[in-house]
């Protein structure tokens, strides 16, 4: 497939800034910064120092990336490192690792779309995964991946039906279907700051090398997890109509500027082309406008 680069020029990141903060995190805007555990990031939205219950966790993680996620919040926040809640981009296993550990741990709510509960309350797994697609190794290596839903009913909500999103004034949740069919991705106009988990990335995830190395591209879902292309390509559309100013993603690099808008266009224009495998064993592809 031909992909689409993303220049060093439209990195978002803040290196030596993020050195001299001391915190292991990439901060992109005053109140939003990630952390990448391994093959994931985990995002953290409110103002250093903010103090225990004044931040919001978005998504939670790889398995045993507990301590990692502790630290960083201890090191940005302060106190005990205990957010007001955690939003769910979605359910897939590298972004509820820890989800359990977390919520127990510091007794906060879940919020979730109404789609995702049944991955998130233990009720319904995913449909495994799809080896054939996306040409890398971690895609080869994906039936390997957990399927099975966490549990964290007693803490699980819905997100409020007017799109706000809790304990994070000025933003709004974006159902973006496709990848899972609970998706969301998270967006704040002042800023144009967007939130995107899965719904796109910026790296390609089904290959190991690149997901170690973080080689930038503008990439659709994870290949091996996207059940449903059609929605999936509704979405990227949806999310480029915005033309957000800065994107942190659910994999790769935080990109931001005009070269990262054009590279979206480019993916939402050619969507079929660029991220939908040529093979693939689940879903339909329509609206192959």
């Amino acid at each position: 497939m031909t992909q689409i680069p993303l220049p060093s020029s439209a990195d978002a990141e803040h290196a030596q800034s993020d050195l001299d903060r001391n915190d292991n995190t990439r901060q992109i805007v005053a109140d939003v910064a990630y952390r990448q555990l391994a093959i994931v990031n985990v995002i953290f939205v409110g103002l250093e120092n903010a103090g225990d219950g004044n931040w919001v966790l978005v998504d939670a993680g790889i398995p045993g990336s507990a301590g990692a996620i502790r630290s960083a919040a201890k090191a940005r926040f302060g106190g005990n490192g205990r957010p007001s809640c955690i939003v769910m981009t979605h359910g897939h296993f590298d972004h509820v690792g820890v989800l359990e550990t977390l919520g127990n741990e510091w007794h906060v709510p879940v919020y979730a779309h109404a789609a995702e509960h049944p991955y998130l309350d233990g009720s319904q797994s995913y449909p495994s995964a799809d080896p054939s697609v996306g040409g890398g190794l971690l895609a080869r290596l994906s039936p390997l991946f957990p399927t099975k839903p966490v549990d964290v009913a007693s803490r699980l909500y819905d997100l409020p039906c007017d799109h706000s999103v809790p304990f994070m004034p000025e933003w709004q949740w974006i159902h973006t279907p496709g990848h899972t069919p609970g998706h969301i991705s998270l967006w704040r106009e002042r800023d144009r700051v967007l939130i995107a988990g899965d719904a796109f990335i910026t790296t390609r995830q089904e290959s190991v090398y690149a997901a170690v190395t973080q080689t930038p591209e503008m990439h659709g879902p994870p290949m091996y997890f996207t059940p449903d292309w059609g929605s999936a390509k509704t979405s990227v559309r949806a999310l480029a109509a915005l033309a957000p100013e800065i994107v942190v993603t659910g994999h790769g690099a935080a990109m931001r500027g005009p070269q990262m808008r054009a590279a979206l266009d480019a993916l939402a224009q050619r969507f079929d082309e660029v991220a939908v495998p040529s093979q693939y064993r689940r879903g339909v592809v329509d609206d192959r406008a």
